[in-house]
C-alpha cells in the first residue's frame, strides 16, 4: 500500500493498494474502504457503507472479468477531506471478457434506461450501485491494456456543514 500524504490542502491525498485477482482479498479491502471513508473524509458513516459497496462491485468487475488468475489489480483512493472522494479501479485486461471502454459505456447507458428488463441475475451493479451512488463515472482504456474505471462523489457543502455541525453533538446520528 503506498499513501501520498496531503501537504497541500488542495492536491488529494492519495492511497494506492495492488492486490493479486482473488476474491479472498475483498474482505480487506472492504475493510479498508469503509475505515478510510469513515476517518479520512467528511462523508457520514452511511455513505462509508455505500462507497464499500462501490468499491466491492469495481473490484469484483475487474477480478471476475479483466484480469486473469495471477494478475493483479489496482485500486487507489483519491480524497480532499470536504470535498470530494474519488475511486480508481484498474484491471490487467487479462480477464476473459475484452470488452474496451466505449463498450462499457454503452452497457451501462443501455441498463439505465428507464424501463430497462433485467433478465438476469447479474448485471445491475454498474448502473444500479455504482452509478446511483457516485456522481462521476468514467471508463477509460488503459494504454497498456485493460480498463481503468474512474468515480467520484463530490461532498456538497451544505451537506458538509449540516454534518459538522450534528457531529458535535452527541445525541444525533447523522445519516446524510
Amino acid at each position: 500500500m503506498e499513501v501520498q500524504p496531503n501537504s497541500n490542502s488542495e492536491k488529494p491525498t492519495r492511497i494506492t493498494i495492488i492486490f493479486p485477482t482473488n476474491a479472498y482479498f475483498m474482505s480487506g479491502i472492504r475493510d479498508f474502504t469503509l475505515t478510510m471513508i469513515k476517518n479520512m473524509t467528511q462523508f457520514s458513516d452511511q455513505w462509508a457503507y455505500r462507497f464499500q459497496s462501490v468499491v466491492d462491485e469495481l473490484c469484483n468487475n475487474a477480478i471476475e472479468h479483466g484480469s486473469a488468475s495471477g494478475q493483479e489489480v489496482k485500486i487507489s483512493f483519491l480524497s480532499i477531506p470536504g470535498k470530494y472522494i474519488e475511486i480508481i479501479v484498474e484491471d490487467s485486461g487479462t480477464g476473459k471478457s475484452k470488452l474496451k471502454a466505449n463498450d462499457i459505456i454503452n452497457l451501462v447507458a443501455q441498463r439505465k434506461q428507464p424501463g430497462y428488463a433485467f433478465t438476469e441475475l447479474r448485471g445491475r451493479g454498474l448502473p444500479k450501485i455504482v452509478g446511483e451512488w457516485t456522481d462521476e463515472m468514467e471508463f477509460i482504456d488503459r494504454p497498456e491494456g485493460g480498463l481503468s474505471v474512474r468515480v467520484r462523489k463530490v461532498l456538497r457543502p451544505e451537506d458538509a456543514k449540516k454534518i459538522n455541525a450534528l457531529v458535535q453533538d452527541p445525541t444525533h446520528l447523522v445519516l446524510a
